[in-house]
């Protein structure tokens, strides 16, 4: 029989707020409710039987993606003079979001406002060897502090060989913020100033100038649909990228910063429109084949025994 769902609780006993991680399918964290004057409040969409371990491990929560965040392109690439074949994953035959959202994580800590989670792939999935040039170790941590949920991010090359790599997260922000609000009204910012062309769902290398359609400066998302990959961040003073989603009558914001380690950033409002994603990538999908078309992606390469470590913080006002 296949094993029960390994779902793992967080809250933090000050403010009342919890989380739920999905530890079993991907350490995906399906549920954050922090506490307002009217009660506690789902800040993260999630299908109804996500906790199941049976739905789709992207659409939900916040999938982690790793080694490499959104599609490879006819789910093949090149690197180090050698060929890899990965799992196609989408309608276009084009592999998608890493191996490691879609697979079981052990446990390593579990206190009661904190869980750490690690994923590597000798240990837990010797068939991905197979499929990319070296040994890797993910390790994520989750913590609820009063209104926040933050998360610390931290993979290592643990082979012998060169470890390409990049990261992302896919959060489904829950829609509409406040009760009483309409989705249609929800404002969405970040700092962008270029998307890149796509052609079934591939970057072309090609950039664009940003649009009525796709200006994240703070405008209400009613009318608009997005799928769509943006560069050209710019900082704040305090060095983050700060992102964040409004509901203009009640004020209520949520807010995602990360670091200036993430080059891109997707937006996606699902069909369903109950939610929007703004997800931080550390490199351009299909990095192998814009990397070696003389295109800045992102795309890193980590020595034996390199790390590389970030955080991403989300808050709700």
């Amino acid at each position: 029989m296949p094993a029960a769902p390994q779902i793992v609780s967080i809250s933090d006993s000050a403010s009342g707020a919890e989380a739920k991680i999905l530890a079993s399918l991907g350490f995906n964290c399906f549920s954050w409710q922090p506490v307002f004057a009217e009660g506690p409040r789902e800040m993260l969409w999630a299908h109804p039987d996500f906790a199941s371990g049976n739905e789709r491990p992207s659409g939900s929560g916040i999938p982690l993606l790793f080694p490499f965040p959104g599609r490879i392109g006819q789910a093949k690439y090149s690197f180090g003079g050698s060929e890899y074949q990965l799992e196609p994953g989408d309608a276009f035959g084009n592999a998608i979001h890493g191996f490691v959202h879609k697979r079981p994580w052990r446990v390593l800590e579990h206190a009661p406002a904190r869980v750490v989670g690690e994923f590597q792939a000798s240990i837990d999935d010797p068939s991905i060897l197979a499929h990319w040039p070296s040994d890797f170790r993910i390790r994520v941590t989750y913590e609820v502090r009063g209104r926040e949920l933050l998360s610390d991010i931290r993979f290592e090359n643990t082979g012998d060989s060169p470890l390409p790599c990049g990261f992302g997260t896919h959060t489904y922000f829950r829609l509409p913020l406040a009760e009483g609000a309409t989705v249609d009204d929800t404002q969405v910012y970040a700092p962008v100033s270029k998307i890149w062309e796509l052609k079934d769902m591939l970057a072309t290398g090609r950039m664009l100038p940003i649009s009525p359609a796709t200006d994240l400066s703070g405008g209400p998302i009613a009318g608009r649909n997005f799928d769509t990959s943006y560069a050209g961040l710019t900082a704040e003073a305090d060095g983050w990228y700060h992102t964040w989603i409004r509901e203009p009558k009640s004020g209520r914001t949520v807010t995602q910063l990360f670091d200036r380690q993430f080059t891109q950033c997707i937006v996606y409002i699902p069909p369903h429109r109950e939610a929007i994603c703004l997800e931080p990538y550390t490199c351009l999908p299909d990095s192998f084949r814009l990397t070696a078309e003389g295109h800045t992606t992102g795309l890193r390469v980590l020595a034996p025994g390199e790390v590389f470590e970030t955080k991403i913080p989300i808050a709700v006002s």
